[in-house]
């Protein structure tokens, strides 16, 4: 499979993202979902979604520690476009367990903390979802952190064992605002308010202005280590 992602990348790598996501729905029928965390680049792709393949399913992560915009915001895009949004949570007994053992904030802990935190939240639930699956679809871009700065439009997911699909991964910042202002996309207001990256709100802050778009997820850590393990291979 990944010489075959190999070819598909060269094929598809530089195409623009309807393009895509079409091409994606036609090579995966079925079996192929994009995983939307809700931000303003994945509010975009499912605007795109909505109008060039529909076909494509769209579930959520919820992590039971949202902001209530966020919610706000789920409940109004299923609402503008008219479709149905899975939702997939964390197992409630590991939630359980995690909290009564270390604390409601165990994130703020060290690393391996949040990192468990991240991996019972998200990663374990995204996982489940992803099962069933050849292909998932996501809203990164090389330009939200040093983490992503190697992004391709089609990669091989060897820790989820399928294929990846990332259709902004050229775009930047300035592009994914004209989409959403050109097509009215319904977005978070929290991004008008200085958040440019939105998560947990316990691990969510507003950005200064200069800072990366990622500096206001878990701040308090180092660059390098600001994912959750979605998208960096983590177990």
């Amino acid at each position: 499979m990944p010489e075959q992602v190999t070819r598909w990348r060269q094929e598809m790598g530089e195409v623009p993202a309807e393009i895509l996501l079409a091409w994606a729905a036609d090579a995966f029928p079925g079996r192929v979902a994009f995983a939307s965390s809700l931000g303003l680049e994945d509010q975009a792709l499912t605007d795109m979604i909505a109008r060039h393949a529909p076909e494509i399913e769209v579930f959520t992560l919820d992590t039971g520690r949202l902001f209530p915009e966020t919610y706000d915001l789920l409940q109004r895009t299923r609402e503008h476009y008219g479709i149905r949004i899975g939702v997939a949570f964390p197992d409630a007994s590991e939630v359980e367990e995690m909290v009564a053992q270390h604390g409601p904030n165990c994130f703020r802990q060290s690393v391996e903390m949040r990192e468990r935190c991240c991996r019972v939240r998200k990663v374990k639930p995204l996982r489940r979802a992803l099962s069933r699956l050849d292909a998932w679809i996501c809203g990164l871009r090389r330009g939200q952190s040093l983490t992503r700065s190697d992004l391709q439009a089609v990669e091989w997911d060897a820790a989820n064992d399928l294929v990846k699909i990332s259709p902004l991964a050229a775009w930047s910042e300035s592009d994914v605002w004209k989409y959403i202002r050109e097509h009215a996309v319904p977005y978070n207001p929290l991004h008008d308010r200085g958040y440019p990256s939105i998560g947990c709100a316990c691990c969510t802050r507003a950005v200064q202005e200069g800072e990366d778009v990622r500096a206001g997820r878990w701040w308090w850590e180092k660059p390098e280590k600001r994912e959750c393990g979605l998208h960096g291979g983590k177990t």
